[in-house]
């Protein structure tokens, strides 16, 4: 293998990127070139300085593109710590970029490279959001175990999901008795008092406005409105205008007497949803908005054939009480 450090997004290698990953570990949206490329525009949302450095490694062999390490250096404390491009708390899920079958000699020469006098120094590699079945967890304890480096995982979120059935009444019957006459109960309510309407957007013209509408939706919590800094704000902007334009982008409304009640931003990526933030209205507590959108939105899932509805992370009551069933989120640290 050939590996490239890059400092700038390597361009030239987009498509191949792309390529690669829905052959790769662990297909998910995040790795994305398009995703990451407007991560590192904002620094995560603003979650990380201008002092983080960009660190790319690509691996080519017979000129095909076979391995990426979607690095990036940060150094406080008087440390310096290669993390994942992505790292922490906006992208669920991460991990290298590569086959299966090449995952172990594309770690050995990955090792051998960032340990060479002409690489840059770093301290310790930390991993974050890998999902604990991920390979990269064994392949890279097996690593720092033949430098004689110091190991250790942490287990940082739950990330609940469904594997859905093929039909909406067989979802019901899945889930608790309770909690099943609730979504019903909530949902015919919310129908059969209300002027109730929900949909897709999917019309390009209204794209702009739309996103702009479901951040303000968001910003009506409290806590999400500390969350969007402006820098925040630009990053999820571009985040729905790049799905969007990936046509992996599912933003949903509930409108109630024409007003919109309640949004959801998921992915629609690879036949799983992947629910990514929410926004409601207060004002329309009293109809449950948001349970009432989620249930049209799993009801829509089984109707169509999706596979699995992924909460991610977070461990949120109204994830397990609409069936979520647990999945762990890790993070791999290794000190030299």
């Amino acid at each position: 293998m050939e590996l490239i450090l890059h400092t700038n997004f390597p361009s030239k290698l987009q498509e191949q990127w792309d390529t690669l990953l829905e052959q790769s570990i662990n297909d998910v949206p995040f790795l994305r070139y398009g995703y990451l490329e407007n991560w590192w525009r904002t620094l995560g949302g603003g979650e990380w300085t201008k002092k983080a450095q960009l660190a790319i490694i690509s691996a080519q062999q017979k000129n095909s593109l076979v391995g990426i390490a979607p690095f990036f250096f940060f150094q406080e404390n008087e440390k310096t710590t290669l993390y994942f491009l992505g790292s922490k708390e906006i992208c669920d899920y991460l991990d290298f970029i590569v086959k299966p079958t090449d995952l172990e000699s594309f770690i050995h020469e990955l090792i051998n490279f960032i340990t060479s006098p002409s690489f840059p120094h770093w301290d310790q590699l930390i991993l974050h959001n890998l999902m604990q079945t991920s390979p990269t967890v064994i392949v890279m304890e097996k690593a720092a175990r033949q430098n004689a480096w110091r190991f250790r995982t942490e287990c940082t979120k739950q990330s609940p999901y469904i594997m859905l059935p093929r039909n909406w009444e067989d979802y019901l019957t899945s889930i608790e008795k309770k909690q099943r006459h609730e979504i019903r109960r909530k949902m015919h309510r919310a129908e059969e008092n209300t002027d109730l309407h929900w949909y897709f957007i999917e019309n390009q013209s209204s794209i702009e406005d739309e996103i702009e509408i479901f951040l303000q939706l968001m910003a009506l919590d409290k806590e999400k409105s500390e969350f969007l800094t402006p820098s925040m704000h630009k990053q999820m902007h571009l985040t729905m205008q790049w799905a969007f334009k990936e046509k992996i982008l599912q933003l949903s409304f509930l409108e109630i007497h024409q007003q919109k009640a309640a949004s959801y931003f998921c992915f629609n990526y690879k036949n799983k949803i992947l629910v990514y933030n929410s926004g409601f209205d207060p004002k329309f507590s009293e109809y449950s908005p948001g349970w009432v959108l989620l249930g049209n939105l799993l009801r829509w899932a089984t109707e169509n054939q999706i596979s699995e509805f992924d909460f991610m992370r977070g461990n949120e009551d109204y994830k397990y009480r609409f069936g979520g069933k647990d999945r762990l989120v890790i993070c791999t640290i290794i000190e030299r």
